[in-house]
């Protein structure tokens, strides 16, 4: 997997700060130490707080911080995840960048909480999809980890997920994966390969053919589902996928299915409100 998260906080500190935080540089003291606290304002799951560390690193390596609550815990209003002490200026410089962190991340993992904990007695995991921010992938599928969910493929380079558009330009199911297993040994890859079928026909192409790892159910009704489910018999993973909500998602993971995707995990999100506030 790609690490980009240094680049990632590096970028956001230039896109905010510029030249210079002329605000905070013309009416405070260089010398000026203070400390500030991370106030929660809302419950939920929080995340970002390794991350929050990385963009204190960058801004000032003097920065100390204090943590009392780690990702991944359930918080409640009015509770302190950590406190920052250190030169003032550094710490306004820095605030909005960790926050916006923080608060997405915190966002996407209570969302996540939310699906996961629905389906906890079951099997069936929750998978995010690449529908993300572009260039905060990788935050924000961390975030759906800390949240109990699991991760799809990072991108297009780690799974080879053939979708119903490389079907209909491959001319079919069959040659899709023929392809696409003549590709993988031609470049001696070692990548573990999904299709996505639309009806039990594509689904009967898909078995008859194999070379496969997991087949992605898409669109498939409650009912649906489950036949395919006992048709597939435990002969590759199955994912359910496209327009389970969360009212729904039960009955699906009722099927069997060991993964259901949900884009709602990351493309529609209400960031988690939180403030750093002055001790």
């Amino acid at each position: 997997m790609l690490d980009y998260t240094d680049e990632l906080i590096k970028l956001a500190i230039a896109e905010d700060i510029g030249d210079g935080d002329h605000t905070s540089l013309s009416c405070i003291s260089p010398n000026e130490k203070g400390k500030v606290k991370l106030l929660i304002k809302e419950d939920g799951i929080l995340a970002g707080v390794n991350i929050a560390k990385k963009v204190l690193t960058n801004i000032d390596p003097k920065l100390k911080i204090e943590t009392f609550i780690n990702d991944g815990t359930l918080v409640k209003i009015g509770d302190i995840a950590f406190t920052i002490t250190g030169s003032v200026i550094s710490i306004l410089q820095a605030e909005r960048i960790l926050l916006n962190f923080m608060q997405r991340m915190s966002g996407i993992a209570t969302q996540t909480a939310v699906y996961a904990n629905v389906i906890k007695d079951l099997k069936t995991k929750v998978l995010d999809t690449r529908k993300t921010t572009p260039g905060l992938r990788l935050i924000e599928k961390e975030a759906v980890k800390i949240g109990g969910g699991e991760n799809h493929r990072m991108g297009l380079y780690d799974m080879v997920m053939i979708k119903d558009n490389h079907v209909d330009f491959a001319g079919g199911i069959s040659q899709a994966i023929e392809k696409v297993n003549s590709y993988l040994k031609e470049k001696n890859k070692d990548i573990r390969i999904e299709i996505e079928v639309r009806n039990f026909e594509e689904l009967q192409q898909a078995m008859n053919t194999g070379n496969i790892h997991r087949i992605m159910l898409d669109n498939f009704s409650v009912e649906d589902t489950k036949k395919a489910v006992d048709i597939i018999n435990g002969e590759y993973e199955t994912e359910s996928s496209g327009g389970i909500t969360l009212d729904t998602l039960r009955d699906y993971a009722l099927c069997g299915v060991d993964y259901i995707s949900v884009g709602a995990l990351t493309h529609q999100i209400k960031s988690m409100d939180m403030s750093l506030k002055a001790v």
